[in-house]
């Protein structure tokens, strides 16, 4: 969706570029228009994705001073523009998507105040999708997610997030990180029935996929779910997400020592090509004038990574797939917390590469980027503390191509949590 007129504007701290619309005071959005009335879904597009006569800035000054309007939409737009779905903005990211705090030095680090009150650090790289669907700025927004972008975000600002099938969503034209082997694109929201929208604007067909799952299994009873313990969990996180489990009625069974072995390799490995992938992709920004130093170390860091562990890490790759295939005949899915903590205020250097792996290493996502399944981010209430709600988030994974199933069990967890 295109403005119309193409202006310049000048934000307090963030420069001035040209670009359509306008960006907003919570920084969830670089260019943002105001939705019609009556106008139906709005829809928000993370700016790593191309949409047609904009520039996709990827969250950097770099780019959004020296780069080219796309010449066409990215291939996941192709069903919203068909159904003219309302666009009402491209939204805030980490630099290049290359790290997980959310904060972006150029345009702004997005407003998250999911209790109504503090303000928290929003998560990363999806960082202004999951801030404009926890304000109510947007129905639905796209987010990416290679190793977390998606599911982290979306926990640390209370609502759902989708990440799917490596390669069921096409990646084209959107900036890659590494298409390869973990890039997919996914749906944001706060609720369940907006997620189910969300995704039938990435898949065709994905709604009648998805009443077809309710219809198969309607009950949490007919479910079972593989509970895995991350070492390292915060107590009330773990105690909160049994909870929410056992509130559900899901059939729920222990993952054993050797499967946590498995899967904290897998999480190690996923690490590994990730941050390896961000150098392949990234390098070429290193020294370019408005590269934030963070952004920059971060991507230097990937160098180490693919001299050292990249090779033996993809070898690696193969027998996990087999492992959670296995599991997955025993299991309908795994369930773990999507975050070890909850999250946090402020950073504690203050956004530096050391807070970017803190928040890294709290994450239990990337494991799955690694062997390529869906998985999806629960927003689950936790005990009152004075005066707000905190909340914390379930992942559960599934097997290739269970998106509508996973999105069906987010609906018997919502339903009584």
């Amino acid at each position: 969706m295109i403005s119309g007129v193409m202006f310049t504007i000048m934000l307090t701290g963030c420069g001035s570029w040209p670009y359509g619309g306008k960006a907003t005071r919570d920084k969830a959005f670089i260019s943002y228009r105001p939705p019609r009335e009556g106008g139906g879904l709005r829809l928000a597009v993370k700016d790593l994705i191309d949409l047609k006569g904009e520039v996709t800035t990827a969250g950097s000054e770099y780019l959004a001073k020296n780069a080219a309007p796309a010449t066409r939409d990215a291939a996941c737009m192709a069903i919203a523009r068909e159904r003219n779905v309302q666009i009402v903005g491209k939204t805030n990211l980490t630099e290049f998507a290359a790290s997980v705090t959310g904060q972006n030095a150029y345009y702004g680090t997005p407003v998250n105040r999911w209790d109504g009150k503090h303000r928290f650090i929003p998560g990363g790289s999806s960082s202004g999708s999951a801030v404009a669907v926890a304000n109510g700025s947007a129905d639905v927004a796209f987010g990416t997610d290679s190793g977390g972008s998606i599911r982290v975000p979306a926990a640390f600002c209370g609502i759902y997030g989708l990440k799917t099938t490596f390669g069921l969503v096409s990646t084209q034209g959107v900036l890659p990180m590494s298409p390869k082997y973990l890039d997919t694109v996914g749906p944001m929201a706060a609720d369940v029935p907006h997620l189910v929208e969300g995704m039938d604007l990435l898949e065709r067909g994905f709604r009648a996929k998805y009443q077809n799952a309710v219809a198969e299994k309607p009950s949490a009873r007919q479910i079972r779910i593989g509970r895995l313990y991350i070492p390292g969990t915060a107590a009330a996180i773990d105690k909160a997400i049994d909870e929410a489990l056992a509130a559900t009625g899901f059939k729920v069974v222990k993952l054993d020592e050797n499967f946590r072995r498995a899967w904290a390799q897998a999480d190690a490995d996923g690490e590994t090509v990730a941050t390896s992938e961000i150098w392949n992709s990234d390098k070429q920004y290193l020294g370019k004038p408005g590269v934030a130093r963070t952004t920059a170390t971060v991507i230097t860091v990937g160098s180490l990574s693919e001299a050292v562990g990249f090779d033996a890490a993809l070898q690696r790759k193969r027998p996990w797939q087999r492992t959670l295939a296995a599991t997955f005949r025993k299991v309908d899915f795994i369930a773990t917390p999507t975050l070890t903590v909850l999250p946090p205020r402020r950073l504690l250097f203050g956004s530096s590469a050391i807070d970017e792996k803190l928040v890294f290493n709290a994450q239990n996502t990337v494991g799955i980027n690694f062997s390529g399944n869906p998985a999806i981010a629960i927003p689950i209430a936790m005990p009152a503390e004075k005066d707000f709600i905190p909340r914390t988030s379930l992942q559960l994974v599934g097997p290739n191509r269970s998106e509508a199933q996973l999105v069906n069990a987010a609906r018997l967890v919502a339903a009584k949590n």
